[in-house]
């Protein structure tokens, strides 16, 4: 678990003073064991806790003898345990029943292993008091964030009786699997929560050729845990002010500190970081670390040598350093999309953590606004935290809010939805609870919000919108083929959307579209934005968007933590058909990314405001105030004809040209990861933006410097292109724009920023920007009905269809008022 090895391993190995009893095998060949514990010479040093020197002269002269017993002798007092591998079965006995170990340090303890047998199986080792120190995470959490290391473990359900978390290593020099020597000497990491000491029981085995253990024996030991030290923290801001800090404490081999399959609340042990305020403390063994400090994308990451005494308190200084303000622009960040409770948060995701623990991430990442959204699973102990306004811990320009997302109540079939600024999170007829009285499609509790004031938009909204060539190519073909020849005649082609020009798409020239040659459109199509593909909607994400808009209910669409290409393309579509639709920031955190609140964000203009007003950030939000990004680039100006993005369009009495005004800036340093566009998945540009999954493996550099691409697009398709430096300073961009009729005019950068759009209106007239546009919104309208229907409960099935019939109608309406084309 390579994951949890990240921590500094201090102190002795064992204390004990008694010698081991006569262990040895008297016909061991002395080569390969000597060889072995040359090894073992090495990883002790390697690992902080080296055997005295004398021992190690001791130890190579019996190599130059060859002497296998001595050898054993030499080492057996270090030894704490002493397993047996035969037919019979394993066998285990303690050996030194004081094993010292350190609070929150990992320390290397000595098993030896008689291996008659001569297996070469896996070894490992369990105990009633270790474990994690948490349970309930999910595991697909888990996996698509590549940390299957904090899976629950389930061999017992007492979570409050661990204290110990256990390590067999294998890390190189050392090797993970018996060697098959008839004696050899394994290494167990041992870490302990609590000082003083304590019985343990210790279970040991070997795993079976399909990786089972079937037999396990056991001993019992005594652990002697030394307290770890007091580390007191100072953090100030770049004000000088005393404020939060990110902190990532690793050793000189990159170790984690404190250990993260301990941690408790409120640290997250799917984090690498911790969050610590101004005068805050943390406990640390004494030894020499590498502390990364910062607060989130807009602070520059700092890195500090720092050291903890063998004795007495340690502290250590913070100063935090900008690299962007985007407040002295006016603009305020806030992730509108952040969980307490489900996914990835123990104790149990039912239950989740408290609205200060919360709070620390949200000011620690350096956050304006936190929305944390109460969801099914969780509904019945979060819900005690919402309230009509911000939550008390809020500060003048860091607030917290309660709000909800449908998630686990009837209508995620759907899609899942976000409700922000709600009065009121109890539906009609709900009876307070999660399970009762809920709609089973999304509009109606939409527009239940929009009632009180609330503001809407879908979650995660490419989560079910991809992109399944094959798939779609048949099901073209089983919709339009007419005359059942398997294939589609440019007159079937025409009868919807197609992904590419019908001649595109006839790669040989028949006249004729075959399955293979839709498919391979349908490739090519995934990789674009805009992009005329139907998706599978088969999700959570922004399925009903079409449905909702159409009847006014929906705000914003979700983007920054799902595939970029798809978030962006149905929001596109759907402004090329004139509704005014706005884009936000979200994380969805810890379900979608679990690597910190603000991975997306949403930045909304309310000018120099000393104290955040939640509501009319929501407000600014709902009207397109704003831009969303990844923290690491920020549009602080963009004015198209002198009017910057939000409800009130230019107007032009005739066709001409306009100026268009942008400041843009990107981080001088950047993540590497997908998420960022800093990296490439095996999957390629499709999935360029998403954090559910990390693509590759977890990383914790920067790329620094480079160019980005920032496009002025109109209508979804670009019209100006700049390479901007990523070095942390202010570009200033301009371009006059010719205009021939209404359009939307916006600024991106892919996949890290986009802003929200200017609309522009020539004699009054609607935005009609495509036909295709609108077909594609009236046929994933009609895919998602034929899959979702009977997901939707009868009694509100009549009204729903009827909604749905509506949108499509209207869309086939709106496709005639359109002209071809993109």
């Amino acid at each position: 678990m390579p994951g949890s090895l990240r921590v500094v391993v201090v102190g002795l190995l064992f204390l004990g003073t008694a010698s081991a009893r006569e262990i040895s095998l008297r016909d061991v060949d002395a080569q390969p064991l000597g060889s072995q514990i040359r090894r073992l010479i090495e990883t002790f040093e390697s690992l902080g806790t080296p055997f005295d020197d004398a021992v190690i002269e001791e130890l190579r002269m019996a190599m130059r003898e060859g002497n296998a017993s001595r050898l054993q002798t030499i080492l057996d007092p270090h030894v704490a345990a002493v397993g047996t591998v035969v037919a019979s079965g394993p066998a285990l006995r303690a050996e030194n029943h004081a094993v010292s170990l350190q609070q929150h340090g990992y320390v290397p303890v000595l098993i030896k292993v008689l291996n008659p047998a001569e297996s070469t199986g896996r070894w490992e080792v369990q105990s009633p008091q270790a474990g994690l120190a948490f349970r309930g995470q999910a595991d697909l959490s888990m996996v698509r964030q590549q940390q299957e290391q904090f899976k629950d473990d389930k061999q017992t359900p007492d979570v409050a009786g661990r204290f110990l978390h256990l390590e067999p290593y294998g890390q190189p020099p050392q090797i993970r699997n018996l060697s098959g020597l008839a004696v050899e000497y394994v290494v167990l990491l041992m870490a302990a929560d609590t000082p003083g000491r304590h019985p343990i029981v210790l279970r040991w085995g070997v795993a079976d050729d399909d990786g089972q253990v079937r037999r396990w024996a056991e001993t019992e030991l005594t652990v002697n845990v030394q307290p770890a030290h007091v580390v007191r923290l100072q953090v100030r801001d770049e004000r000088n002010l005393p404020s939060t800090a990110r902190l990532t404490i690793r050793d000189a081999r990159g170790r984690v500190y404190p250990p993260q399959a301990r941690r408790v609340a409120p640290d997250l042990f799917f984090e690498p970081q911790i969050y610590r305020h101004d005068g805050e403390t943390v406990l640390l063994p004494p030894g020499q670390y590498v502390v990364e400090s910062g607060r989130g994308p807009e602070y520059v990451r700092q890195s500090q040598e720092l050291a903890v005494p063998a004795d007495g308190e340690a502290q250590w200084s913070f100063a935090l350093v900008r690299w962007v303000d985007p407040a002295a622009a006016g603009f305020f960040g806030g992730d509108h999309h952040i969980h307490a409770a489900g996914c990835s948060h123990y104790t149990s995701p039912t239950e989740g953590v408290t609205p200060a623990d919360m709070f620390r991430q949200v000011k620690g990442e350096g956050l304006n606004v936190g929305c944390v959204l109460t969801w099914g699973p969780c509904f019945d102990v979060q819900r005690r935290f919402f309230g009509p306004v911000v939550h008390g811990l809020s500060e003048p320009q860091t607030v917290l809010k309660y709000d909800l997302e449908i998630s686990g109540f009837g209508s995620q079939a759907l899609g899942h939805v976000c409700l922000l600024n709600l009065q009121n999170q109890e539906y009609p007829g709900s009876d307070g609870t999660a399970t009762k009285g809920w709609p089973t499609w999304t509009t109606p509790v939409m527009r239940w919000a929009k009632e009180q004031g609330g503001v809407t938009g879908y979650a995660h909204s490419a989560s079910g919108l991809a992109i399944n060539p094959a798939n779609e190519a048949q099901r073209l073909v089983r919709v339009r083929d007419r005359n059942g020849d398997q294939s589609l005649s440019v007159e079937e082609a025409s009868v919807g959307v197609l992904s590419e020009d019908v001649a595109k798409v006839d790669a040989d020239g028949d006249g004729r579209l075959s399955v293979a040659e839709l498919e391979r459109s349908l490739t090519r199509a995934s990789l674009e934005l805009p992009n005329y593909a139907i998706p599978e909607m088969n999700g959570v994400g922004a399925m009903e968007i079409c449905v909702a808009a159409s009847e006014g209910v929906c705000d914003f669409i979700s983007a920054m933590d799902t595939e970029r290409i798809q978030e962006w393309n149905t929001w596109y579509h759907l402004l090329n058909c004139g509704f005014p639709l706005k884009v936000s920031g979200e994380t969805d955190f810890p379900c979608m990314s679990s690597l910190q609140v603000g991975q997306g964000r949403v930045y909304v203009h309310l000018g120099a405001a000393e104290r955040i007003d939640f509501a009319d950030w929501c407000r600014g939000l709902a009207e397109g105030r704003s831009y969303v990004s990844d923290g690491y680039a920020h549009a602080l100006q963009f004015h198209v004809g002198g009017q910057s993005p939000g409800p009130e369009p230019v107007r032009l009495n005739e066709p001409g040209t306009i100026p268009v005004r942008a400041t843009v800036t990107f981080a001088a340093e950047t993540p590497i990861g997908v998420a960022h566009g800093t990296s490439e998945a095996s999957a390629g540009r499709r999935v360029a933006g998403d954090t559910r999954i990390l693509h590759a493996a977890r990383e914790n550099g920067m790329v620094r410097g480079g160019q980005r691409t920032v496009d002025l697009v109109v209508n979804g398709v670009a019209r100006k292109s700049w390479e901007v430096p990523a070095d942390g300073r202010s570009h200033d961009l301009a371009f006059e724009l010719p205009i021939d009729g209404s359009c939307w005019v916006a600024l991106r950068s892919f996949p890290q920023l986009h802003t929200n759009p200017v609309t522009v209106l020539v004699k009054d007239e609607p935005v009609r920007a495509s036909r295709r546009s609108a077909q594609w919104c009236a046929e994933m309208t009609e895919v998602l009905w034929q899959n979702r229907e009977r997901a939707i409960a009868p009694a509100e099935r009549e009204a729903a269809r009827e909604a749905f019939e509506r949108t499509i109608r209207r869309f086939r309406g709106l496709a005639e008022e359109s002209p071809g084309g993109s």
